[in-house]
């Protein structure tokens, strides 16, 4: 083996080595704040039974238990990249899918709010109606989005991991 050949090898496994050790330390980071944010939704369940505000409470548990969802997916793609020395996007339309619907509780719970309180119909107040309702409409468009590309990524990647396998996929059998 030449000098040059030998010199690459043992830079990539380096670089290899040093790669899983910071998806090891981003793991540990991951762990940490999704502990932290189930204690942070369980305690905001707790005050909300407590003082019977269950509602705004409830809603900040969800969203908190959302946020908790998205870096559990996240750590789960750092756990497949760390075994399979390789990054899949699937995961990451499922964030913002997570992200996305945490996005349309956000809005939906602070326009209850502003429903809630005074509302005497000025202009600012329609102005921020209306530009909630139009950022509602385009996260509910971007989840469309996000559904339709894992459901279109799951498929493809069926498809072609039954070709390798030799069997024909259900997709190929019915048309």
């Amino acid at each position: 083996m030449k000098f040059e050949d030998r010199m690459r090898a043992s830079i990539t496994h380096q670089v290899s080595a040093m790669t899983t050790v910071l998806y090891g330390a981003v793991a540990v980071l991951l762990l940490v704040a999704a502990s932290v944010g189930v204690v942070q939704a369980g305690f905001a369940l707790w005050v909300g039974l407590t003082v019977h505000a269950t509602t705004n409470n409830g809603l900040l548990a969800l969203d908190q238990m959302l946020l908790v969802l998205m870096l559990i997916e996240i750590l789960h793609t750092v756990r497949i990249s760390i075994r399979t020395q390789r990054l899949t996007m699937v995961p990451f339309l499922i964030v913002g899918l997570i992200a996305s619907i945490r996005r349309v509780l956000v809005i939906t719970m602070n326009a209850a709010t502003i429903a809630q309180e005074s509302y005497t119909g000025t202009p600012e107040q329609a102005i921020a109606f209306r530009d909630s309702m139009i950022e509602l409409g385009l996260s509910s468009m971007l989840i469309l989005v996000f559904v339709f590309s894992i459901v279109c990524l799951r498929g493809s990647s069926r498809r072609s991991a039954s070709r390798l396998s030799g069997q024909p996929s259900a997709v190929a059998s019915r048309g």
